[in-house]
Order: structure tokens, then sequence, then C-alpha cells
């Protein structure tokens, strides 16, 4: 009988920057996208399947969602808020959500552009904590 053993060792090379070959670099992170442009997207998204047909109605989004009807309605309010706002929020205008939603609830555009830009006003002249 033969005795025979195996080990397995783990060999790690020293890294070393080979001439010729570029240095391994990470690439930068990509911008996070703000929440509520997110939700906007997402709002017109759950349009899109309401009105193809592909769901019923909010109760079907909540239930595809894992949400409450409520938190659906929440963000299909964002569908109300006047064309040129919403692509201010898609762009990525500087807004949150709770100042967002006395702005939806107005049923005049006008009225929505004017509180709209009260409330970008107001993000933008606040001081950094």
């Amino acid at each position: 009988m033969k005795d025979h053993c195996e080990d397995e060792i783990p060999l790690k090379w020293p890294a070393r920057n080979v001439a010729g070959r570029p240095k391994k670099t990470t690439a930068p992170a990509p911008s996070r996208i703000p929440r509520i442009t997110r939700l906007m997207a997402l709002a017109i998204k759950f349009q899109e399947m309401i009105d193809r047909g592909e769901v019923k109605d909010y109760a079907d989004l909540a239930r595809l969602g894992l949400v409450t009807r409520a938190r659906v309605t929440q963000i299909m309010n964002l569908t109300l808020l006047a064309p040129d706002i919403q692509e201010q929020i898609l762009a990525g205008a500087p807004v949150d959500e709770r100042s967002l939603r006395l702005v939806s609830a107005l049923v005049s555009w006008s009225l929505q552009r004017t509180e709209w830009e009260k409330a970008v006003r107001a993000l933008t002249q606040r001081p950094a904590a």
C-alpha cells in the first residue's frame, strides 16, 4: 500500500502593475436617482398598466406591489400634477414628497405651479444640515 497525502495550499500572487496593462480601477458609482423621481416614474408606469388593462384597479396594484392601497393612491396622485411639474420631477428637481402631496391636492394647474415654485424655493434656500 502506498501512502498518499494531498493538501491544498491557496496561493496569493502579489498584485503588481505589469507594463502595458492598465491598473484595475473600480467604475464610479452611478449617481442616485431621487426617490420622488422614481415614484413619479412608477406612477406613470402604473397608469399605463391600468390603461392597457394589465391590472384592474389600485387594489390590484397594491397586491402586486405588496403595499397598501393608500400608498398606491399617494403614488398615483403624482399623475394629477401639471405635465411641466411632472417633467421637472423626472429631471430630478429637488422637492420632498410631503410638499408634493400638498401641490398635487390642488385642482388647478396654475395653483399647482405657484405652490410648486414655493416648495422648490423653500428647499433650495434651506441651509445645509
